[in-house]
């Protein structure tokens, strides 16, 4: 039997793994040949030996320093002595900046406020916060109490565990159908003809302990061609609870019983007290069970898939022993059944109350009780959805389901972790162990994930889309997602970019994409969300309630914010005043076509050829745009009147300027934005034989047949539309038609599925950037810039512009407070034109996402524009394609306009 243990995952796609991929400049590259060029270049560089990190000490040094070189000149020694004073202050320093590295921001928590405890905190306990495993349960508490589904799947005449979510597993589909984020989800798995579902129910009750119970309700049906009687007749499903603190749990009885619930385990826990798990069925099971100690819970999977396997071997039973080590703290019980059934499973916390008290808790959360409960909350879910994103006039049915979906796996996708992520020392440095990395302070996570089965962990640029989506739904569980993540800067105001914590997230996550390097940063997106919280605030779209919890929330985040901006604008500013580049790109490489840009988040995305600090990029000088006009609203809305505001507005004003942002960025003849660099058209990568001692080998490298110069980079993309996107063009100017010109365009973006990342008359069109990556922002539709595309367009499709009645140049220096006594508003002249492509745009991505989910069964990472739009890349990707519901909805982000 195989399975789907958390060892044996397999490691995503060439295209997958570019999201995680690390940067040739500053983060090690997989592979010999890449790390012994990696080594050649810093030998080249004259960098530092490695020196001990916690061993930098001045005796140590200068006895080194005397002993090497002790038939010197007494001269020489001198100036030895003053360049190690120099190499010494070096190093010092660099301490000083690694310490800061994984050194908690000096501010107040953001969830220590009173808003995120008490009754908020409790509510959240438990849920479905295992978003790596098919279904996962456990607390947002560090060490909690953890649940969880496995089966047996049949393919091909041969068995498979069931566990962790992975494509190689081929089922024909799973995902939440509904979830509501806090107590109740519905989840469809189809497993080459087995059919589960599996619903998920939380509630307080009067004598619940901390978090309420909770109860699983698992409905199994199978249709299977060509088996055996035998085969064909018995499902076997397992779950499990484990405690990570590795306290005992006892073993309750394991015989089924037709009088009512059976006790499966119990235990106490420091939290929740006392508690108990209870099955219940109405139809005929056999169970078995195992017990295990172990604190490795990442290995789930391989434990039962070991002792299902010995078991079989020795009695030919495909069961669990029914054997327990001793003071286990994992029990799992295998559950066989014949379909249709359907088994309850009810937890239990608070239970050292008297019998009568929790037969009647178990028969609310199982039976009849159970099925309507779980059919009023589903109603309400689905009720609630209507008024929120009120889409009855706008939609059909079938993309209605295929909204709530999207919401649902996007909610149901939320996930809880702790742990410390793993920051890369400088070059030339070492830890004593050998280490190359300085552990982050241990932190918790709670977060949405881009995917359970590709990347089921926290991504810094994805979060600000997911939190688009999520605020309208629940502003609470925004809020707090939010915090969790500004709780994470240092500092410095830097945020490690992707969270891999605890050891199930970094199962999941090759060794060498571990490492996060504190000089690269993420689009700042979570400014898209909190400048929509600042604007709702405004526009009167929260409660009172609501409204005093979003201030106190935007008060707390100022500091945080501000130190997070000024990360950027210290780090990735540019050579010149008002300019700004992605740093960490390779700029000696000869593999890439094109050098990455990982921190962009558009990956392959064409830049300038040959990196250097002249290099200044469109798409981060719009991001920071949004940064100042977040933090400059905030600090209005809070009336402050400090220097700093002064600092944002008057920054807010360079960075809007619009003839800075032409002069820099703007190709007057076809009115795109562009990069800015040392480039040239002129490469190509072919195939070289190069000596390696006494061998010849072929490898494929970057030839350059023209050198480069500084001018803008001519590849029309995603990038060239972001002073679009971010509303930044007045709407009555020319370029406004030549953007809309370069939208509308087949041969350049424009698809009847969506809009293309890169330009088909682009030199890098589809182009690989080395032998083994394939194009990824290259061609693709993609979900997130379509829908800020979309924004802009029906922004521009409703805008207005003042025209000055008596000189243009008066409206800066007008002094009447109305200015409609000297200015009338007009519609902007593109305005029809926006509205029609925006219609256009937007049936095309409804339709063409909708089309796939009935199709496939699931959300796609991105569409193929070559292929009828068809899903490609990470599947079951409900990250910001869950976008599509605000797409439907037609609630687009509130932006600097």
């Amino acid at each position: 039997m195989t399975g789907g243990g958390g060892s044996s995952t397999p490691r995503p796609t060439a295209a997958a793994r570019s999201r995680g991929r690390p940067s040739e400049a500053s983060e090690p590259e997989p592979g010999a040949r890449r790390a012994a060029a990696a080594a050649a270049r810093r030998r080249g560089r004259g960098d530092h030996g490695p020196l001990r990190l916690m061993d930098v000490r001045p005796r140590t040094l200068a006895l080194f320093v005397l002993a090497s070189f002790a038939l010197v000149l007494v001269a020489f020694v001198v100036y030895t002595g003053g360049w190690w004073e120099e190499a010494e202050g070096e190093g010092a320093a660099t301490l000083r900046k690694v310490m800061r590295s994984v050194t908690p921001l000096s501010a107040p928590r953001m969830m220590d406020l009173p808003q995120f405890q008490s009754n908020h905190k409790e509510s959240l306990y438990w849920g479905t916060y295992r978003p790596n495993v098919y279904l996962g349960i456990r607390a947002r508490t560090p060490l909690s109490l953890i649940a969880g589904l496995m089966w047996i799947g049949l393919k091909n005449g041969q068995y498979f565990l069931r566990h962790v979510c992975q494509d190689s597993d081929e089922l024909s589909t799973f995902g939440w159908t509904a979830h509501n984020g806090r107590d109740y989800g519905r989840q469809v798995l189809v497993d080459h003809g087995l059919f589960l579902t599996t619903s998920f129910l939380k509630e307080k009750g009067e004598n619940s302990g901390y978090g309420g119970d909770w109860a699983v309700r698992l409905d199994a049906n199978s249709e299977r061609s060509g088996l055996s009687d035998a085969q064909e007749s018995t499902t076997h499903l397992f779950f499990y609870i484990a405690d990570e603190t590795g306290n005992q749990i006892t073993m309750g009885s394991y015989e089924p019983s037709s009088k009512g619930p059976v006790l499966l385990a119990s235990g106490s826990h420091e939290e929740i007290g006392d508690w108990e798990l209870h099955l219940r069925s109405e139809d005929n099971l056999e169970i078995h069970r195992a017990g295990f100690k172990s604190m490795s819970m990442h290995n789930l999977s391989d434990l039962v898939q070991q002792a299902v396997a010995t078991n079989a071997m020795q009695t030919g039973n495909l069961n669990l022993p029914d054997i327990t080590e001793d003071s286990s703290n994992i029990m799992v019980y295998q559950v066989s059944i014949k379909t249709p059934a359907q088994i309850d499973i009810v937890f239990l916390s608070g239970s050292a109350s008297k019998s009568p008290v929790i037969e009647e808790r178990i028969s609310k959360l199982t039976g009849p009780m159970l099925s309507t409960r779980l059919e009023t909350k589903q109603k309400e879910f689905e009720e609630r959805y209507d008024q929120i994103f009120n889409v009855n006039n706008k939609i059909d049915s079938r993309e209605l389901s295929v909204g709530r979906a999207a919401l649902s796996s996007l909610l149901g996708g939320v996930g809880y972790f702790y742990g410390q992520s793993k920051v890369a020392i400088p070059k030339g440095f070492t830890q004593k162990n050998g280490d190359k990395y300085i552990p982050y302070w241990p932190a918790a996570l709670y977060t949405a994930v881009p995917s359970r089965s590709f990347f089921p962990r926290g991504f810094l640029w994805d979060e600000g889309f997911h939190q688009l989506v999520i605020w309208r739904w629940d502003v609470h569980i925004s809020m707090d997602i939010i915090g969790h993540w500004l709780d994470l800067l240092n500092s410095d105001g830097w945020i490690p970019r992707e969270q891999i914590l605890g050891a199930e997230a970094l199962s999941k996550v090759p060794e060498e994409f571990v490492l996060q390097y504190p000089s690269n940063g993420n689009p700042p997106t979570l400014f898209l969300a909190i400048r929509d919280l600042a604007s709702g605030i405004h526009a009167q779209q929260f409660s009172d309630e609501e409204a005093e919890k979003v201030s106190s929330f935007l008060q707390r985040a100022y500091i945080r914010l501000n130190s997070w901006f000024q990360w950027f604008n210290s780090t990735q500013s540019g050579k010149y005043e008002g300019t700004f580049y992605w740093h960490g790109r390779d700029n000696i490489t000869r593999r890439e076509l094109n050098p990455k840009t990982l921190t962009s988040g558009l990956d392959d995305y064409p830049r300038a050829s040959h990196p250097n600090d002249e290099e200044h990029h469109v798409d981060l000088r719009c991001w920071m745009l949004l940064a100042t006009n977040c933090i400059r609203s905030i600090a209005e809305f809070l009336k402050m009147d400090s220097s700093l505001e002064k600092d944002y507005y008057k920054m807010s004003n360079q960075l809007s300027d619009f003839g800075t942002l032409n002069k820099l960025h703007l190709d007057d003849k076809i009115g795109a934005y562009f990069d800015y660099g040392n480039h040239t058209e002129k490469v190509r990568l072919r195939w070289f034989d190069v000596k390696d001692k006494d061998t010849m080998r072929r490898e494929f490298l970057r030839e350059t047949l023209q050198p480069p110069q500084l001018q803008l980079v001519p590849h029309v993309g995603y990038v060239s539309l972001f002073p679009f996107m971010m509303g930044t063009i007045p709407p009555e100017s020319w370029v406004l038609e030549k953007q809309l010109n370069l939208i509308s365009n087949t041969s350049i973006l424009w698809t009847d599925y969506g809009l293309r990342s890169l330009s088909r008359t682009s030199s890098i069109y589809m182009k690989r950037n080395t032998e083994h990556d394939p194009p990824y922002w290259r061609g693709a539709i993609w979900i997130n810039m379509n829908y800020m595309v979309l924004s802009a367009l029906h922004h521009y499709a409703h805008g207005k512009f003042f025209k000055c009645l008596v000189y243009t140049l008066c409206k800066p220096f007008c002094w009447h407070n109305d200015l409609t006594l000297c200015f009338r508003v007009e519609d902007g002249p593109y305005s029809s034109r926006a509205g029609e492509l925006y219609d256009k745009l937007r049936s095309n991505l409804i339709r063409n996402i909708v089309q796939n989910y009935d199709e496939t069964g699931f959300f796609w990472e991105n569409y193929d524009q070559k292929n009828k739009g068809k899903g490609k890349g990470a599947r079951s990707f409900t990250g910001w394609t869950s976008l599509i519901v605000l797409i439907m909805a037609e609630s687009y982000p509130t932006l600097h306009r």
